[in-house]
């Protein structure tokens, strides 16, 4: 997995972090190619820093111009979400393979109530806190795109088969 890195320094630095999206999907059963990590925050300041400077110390920089340690101010982030519509706060690395990692904002499940029900699945080396498979049917229902839809019927198979 080409975000283990990040992940093992999450874990490593303590950042409170739940893996949904594309990845989560696939670490549940599901089978769709994804090129971007999707993660929720314990969107405090602090969890915030640690996690925004990892991803900077990775080689990882923000589309937006914009001091990208600003996100983790409170007042800045929320006129962002009203202004800007922010919905994901992006980080790419463009080298070999062009990988990128989301924040995500806008959620119809809170973190809290995302990372309770987290299942913890090793992968590689490294323990992941991934989003279950309900949380995940409801932020993937709440996208509302065809891709999420279609993964929404995937993620009831697999509930239904006791895969996760």
């Amino acid at each position: 997995m080409i975000y283990q890195t990040i992940l093992r320094a999450f874990n490593k630095a303590k950042v409170r972090f739940v893996v949904v999206g594309g990845v989560a999907f696939n670490l549940l059963g599901g089978y769709r190619a994804t090129g971007d990590l999707d993660i929720l925050l314990a969107m405090d300041e602090d969890n915030l820093k640690k996690a925004i400077k990892i991803l900077i110390k990775k080689g990882y920089h923000v589309k937006q111009p914009v001091n990208p340690l600003d996100f983790a101010d409170k007042k800045i982030r929320d006129t962002w979400v009203k202004e800007k519509n922010l919905k994901a706060f992006n980080f790419y690395k463009d080298t070999a393979g062009y990988e990128e990692v989301d924040i995500i904002v806008d959620t119809p499940v809170s973190f809290t109530a995302v990372l309770r029900g987290a299942k913890k699945i090793e992968a590689g080396q490294c323990c992941i806190p991934v989003a279950s498979i309900d949380a995940l049917i409801a932020m993937k229902r709440a996208a509302g795109r065809e891709k999420d839809l279609l993964d929404v019927q995937e993620l009831k198979i697999i509930k239904k088969l006791g895969k996760r």
